[in-house]
């Protein structure tokens, strides 16, 4: 994602800006530190609001915290993904998510089964992308999730991506889907498939609680399936579907490449 910065020319004029704005619209600034989160979260909770957030989601809104890990796990986020499809997938316990993914795959052949009577989508994308996560649901991390989305909607690297999965955070809170206190990755990431909250809010399945198991992996299958899934087609046939999951190209063949394994099992 490219980021600009204004040149000098245009100060005055963003000085003006500034000064006009007011209530909903001040929550359109950003923070480098955590000096002005306090204020920022002020002026968010206005929009929040006009985006029909609720009380509770005010209130975890209210109580959020500017999560100092979160911003040290984004700016080295580039390093997760460098190197090559080989090095990643090493580094990421590939063989061992094969093998147990088989194993899964056969002890709950009832349950993927069904998914993909329903979604198109067959066990080992879904099966390669849990262990690829969070190692079957054995790390799903322990982040505050509302701090770690507000935090990241309120830092100036990419605000506008942010912004909306924390109101759809905060709606999550509303409907009792997550809590203010709910955890897991450091970028907010959900549940045993790590779901952005905007993509809970528009993929989730069932009751949204993606720390349940079956329901994080009818809401991957569901969400693969909105992004262009084929039934019946080939994982290379696929890739589009799998690259709207993660736009990393190592990871997205990682996932192809596991997923063939375990499906031809």
């Amino acid at each position: 994602m490219a980021f600009f910065a204004k040149g000098r020319i245009f100060a005055a004029a963003i000085v003006a800006t500034l000064a006009l704005a007011t209530g909903a619209e001040a929550a359109a600034s950003c923070g480098k530190n955590g000096a002005g989160f306090d204020a920022w979260k002020k002026d968010f909770a206005a929009e929040a609001q006009a985006n029909g957030v609720g009380q509770k989601g005010l209130s975890a809104l209210a109580g959020a915290t500017y999560a100092t890990r979160t911003i040290s796990a984004d700016r080295a986020i580039h390093k997760a993904f460098s190197g090559s499809v080989e090095a990643f997938m090493q580094r990421r316990g590939a063989s061992a998510i094969i093998s147990r993914g088989r194993a899964l795959k056969k002890a709950n052949a009832a349950m993927f089964a069904n998914i993909e009577r329903t979604y198109g989508v067959p066990p080992g994308v879904l099966l390669a992308i849990w262990g690829m996560e969070t190692g079957f649901g054995a790390s799903m991390g322990n982040q505050n999730t509302v701090s770690a989305i507000l935090t990241l909607a309120y830092d100036c690297r990419r605000p506008d991506y942010f912004k909306p999965h924390a109101i759809a955070a905060l709606k999550l809170v509303d409907s009792g889907a997550l809590s203010a206190s709910s955890v897991g990755a450091m970028h907010g990431e959900i549940g045993h498939t790590q779901f952005l909250p905007g993509n809970v809010m528009k993929y989730g399945v069932g009751s949204r609680n993606l720390r349940d198991r079956n329901t994080a992996l009818a809401s991957t299958a569901n969400y693969l399936k909105a992004h262009g899934w084929h039934a019946g087609a080939s994982y290379e046939a696929n890739m589009g579907a799998i690259a709207g999951w993660n736009s990393a190209s190592v990871y997205q063949q990682a996932i192809a490449r596991i997923g063939e394994a375990i499906d031809a099992n």
